[in-house]
């Protein structure tokens, strides 16, 4: 297979130039810059990126792996959503000090709260080292042979890629391995929770809002970033001092229009732009469907439990969003695909790519692949199935499986080496620990007796009237003794007992499958990759999604859902009184919330309509991952906090529709509202740049610029 080097290229099929595409930072001169000034910027890709001098992309941090942040004070204050901290919020909770429902604001320094394990990382700097990791490599390799020898080179590069002491490195294959880049990292380890509304703003409209707009949720956080006395990254200590960044964002309280520029600057975590028609086409009509079911099952009873109880509500809180959150994803997804005719599309598509192979003499090198795909995908789809309604049951859903299962993989490693002892019981202690602490066996009861069917095994829910596994201590005590013994006690326990064949077939049967039947698609997918470029060498290609920081630029714009329904690009206040439903698990609000909407207190964060903003839509292109994102503005200011899409839009993780596809930000004067007039919070303020961009015109950037470099 030939190799290609990438710089500026792009393709989203059916997308115009303008819209769609998550482009490498280090690379947006030229087209790119062109293309964001056409859409109102005032930024240089020097702006965004700048390895010698402070840039925007010093102010993005990688949250905790899994979302965005960004730092909006020279103190070290960062934003991200309110979604994006929940486990530290809700890892600080009880039911004396009830921050979901109440909120938490720490008045100073004293007062903010430690979070074990949580980081934010920042890039220093972006290298392509693609003729590096695929050097020796031929045509004539098997793909695990390709993959054996690129991770020998990546591994030679990072041990000897000049760093610093306290900085990382770590490499990310791009456009199906076509090429690589290299990431200087810092990773920050001393984050300390410094404020979130209550979940009634924080979570407005929980599940049912969840994916759509008209949206009215203030989904935002607070945390500070603490550094050593050299202000570089360091484990946490009292002796810590909040960090100084190299760039922090300015905050516009100028807010947005229809037409505005935005730039969307984060981590996206996953996308699958190129995939053939046959593939969209087995993961929205036999993939997805099947998990949706599972996911639908196990909330019926997690949802109707934490509306009984305020202990319960607490404990789930956190799971019930995550399973919701890709549960409803994946419906609206389908929705997307099947509204846009997007398999239709994509085969258009492939025709017109297969007529490119006659036209350029390709087909005898590349004529193979679209009816390999159908052929691979055929022989794929049933194990890809089962293998994630396993997943789906046994690690997503039901925590009594999730016990049997971890068990499983120490028993398996006492087996193999019965010195694995202490180490094993030291990792199964601390998982048990970690699902006991927001455990509830009746909940869990119900689960299992709503989705096991679903997987198609026997049921049988006398094993949590007989299994140790329920109660912590009891759990325990299996693992006392030396290997022979905690290997007997875990199968004389009845749960595992029950779960132990299950699986035995997916490690035995059902994974080994997948990664067989999944190997020569990944390296089809590749091969289709490079033919792509080299069939339509004058398209542009952006690299899919690897939770690498990117940028995606745009506008706001409303949209049109169906016929005869259009959403206008900003929601306000007002609507949250409208929704307001007393005492409502998603829809209720708070008092003084009410009050101050009565009272028309607004403060400086009503738009000059006087009504405060709460979210705005545009058409960056954005998926997990981005949650926290900042919204730039065509200056540099911040703008906007994004935290979800549309129902429809989700689909563009696999096709981006400049028709349909919307992120959906919160308003940065709903965030700096909350904080100043609802929670009173004006320290935080004070410690904020805020600036009029429309009003002062450019000359406030300037200034802004000088203000926020380090030293």
């Amino acid at each position: 297979m030939r190799f290609i080097k990438i710089l500026f290229l792009f393709i989203v099929f059916q997308v115009s130039a303008q819209q769609g595409g998550m482009w490498i930072p280090s690379l947006l001169e030229g087209m790119n810059e062109t293309e964001m000034q056409s859409l109102g910027s005032k930024l240089t890709a020097q702006d965004i990126y700048d390895v010698n001098n402070s840039s925007l992309k010093d102010a993005i941090g990688h949250f905790n792996g899994g979302c965005t942040s960004e730092v909006i004070s020279n103190q070290g204050l960062v934003l991200t959503n309110h979604h994006c901290g929940f486990g530290q919020i809700q890892s600080h909770s009880s039911l004396e000090n009830d921050y979901l429902k109440d909120g938490f604001w720490a008045m100073s320094l004293e007062d903010e709260l430690p979070n074990k394990g949580l980081f934010i990382e920042f890039i220093v700097s972006i290298h392509d080292v693609t003729d590096v990791a695929l050097k020796g490599i031929t045509d004539t390799m098997t793909e695990s042979e390709k993959q054996s020898l690129i991770s020998k080179n990546t591994n030679a590069a990072l041990k000897t890629w000049p760093k610093e002491a306290w900085q990382d490195v770590k490499t990310k294959a791009f456009y199906e391995g076509n090429q690589y880049f290299l990431f200087v990292t810092e990773r920050f380890e001393d984050i300390r929770l410094v404020g979130a509304p209550p979940s009634s703003i924080g979570k407005f409209g929980s599940d049912t809002d969840n994916w759509v707009f008209p949206r009215h949720t203030g989904d935002f956080s607070m945390f500070r970033i603490y550094a050593d006395a050299n202000n570089r990254p360091a484990k946490y200590s009292k002796d810590n001092k909040p960090y100084k960044p190299k760039h922090y964002l300015p905050i516009s309280l100028d807010g947005v229009e229809e037409g505005d520029f935005t730039m969307v600057f984060g981590f996206p975590g996953t996308t699958s732009e190129y995939l053939p028609a046959v593939a969209i086409e087995h993961i929205t009509k036999e993939f997805n469907p099947t998990n949706i079911a599972i996911r639908e099952a196990a909330l019926k009873v997690i949802d109707q439990k934490m509306k009984e109880s305020d202990d319960i509500r607490i404990k789930y809180a956190s799971k019930q969003a995550r399973i919701a959150n890709a549960w409803k994803k994946w419906i609206g997804e389908n929705l997307g695909i099947k509204k846009s005719n997007a398999v239709e599309k994509r085969k258009e598509f492939e025709a017109t790519f297969t007529k490119a192979l006659k036209e350029k003499g390709l087909e005898d090198k590349y004529g193979n692949i679209l009816p390999e795909f159908d052929r691979l995908y055929k022989d794929f789809a049933p194990i890809n199935i089962k293998r994630r309604n396993f997943i789906e049951v046994f690690l997503v859903t039901n925590e009594l499986m999730q016990m049997t299962f971890r068990a499983y993989q120490v028993e398996q490693a006492l087996v193999a080496n019965p010195e694995n002892l202490e180490r094993g019981k030291e990792v199964l202690t601390g998982q048990l620990q970690g699902i006991h602490k927001n455990y509830n066996a009746e909940l869990d009861k119900g689960v299992y007796l709503n989705v096991m069917p679903l997987y198609g095994k026997d049921v049988d829910a006398s094993i949590y009237d007989k299994t140790a596994f329920t109660n912590l201590d009891s759990a325990l005590s299996l693992l006392e003794g030396d290997a022979e013994t905690v290997i007997k006690n875990l199968n004389n326990d009845a749960a595992y007992e029950y779960a132990k064949p299950i699986i035995d077939e997916f490690f035995n049967t059902l994974n080994p499958e997948y990664q067989q039947k999944n190997e020569p698609i990944t390296a089809l997918q590749t091969k289709y990759m490079t033919a792509l470029m080299e069939a339509l060498p004058n398209a542009r290609y952006f690299p899919d999604a690897n939770s690498t920081l990117r940028v995606t630029y745009g506008q706001v714009r409303g949209y049109s859902p169906r016929d005869a329904v259009y959403y206008n690009p900003v929601s306000y206040l007002d609507g949250v009184i409208e929704k307001y439903i007393p005492g409502d698990y998603e829809f209720d609000v708070p008092q003084k919330l009410r009050d101050l909407y009565n009272a028309k207190d607004y403060g400086k964060y009503a738009d000059k309509n006087g009504k405060v903003p709460v979210c705005f839509l545009g058409t960056n292109h954005t998926t997990g991952g981005n949650s926290g994102s900042p919204a730039i503005d065509a200056e540099g200011n911040l703008v906007g906090l994004n935290f979800d899409r549309v129902w429809e839009g989700t689909m563009s993780d696999m096709n981006y529709d400049p028709e349909i596809c919307r992120n959906i930000m919160v308003d940065l004067r709903y965030v700096l509202f909350i904080v100043d007039k609802y929670a009173g919070a004006t320290h935080l303020i004070d410690e904020m740049t805020l600036v009029h961009p429309k009003k002062d015109g450019p000359k406030s950037k300037k200034k802004k610029k000088k203000r926020t470099k380090r030293g």
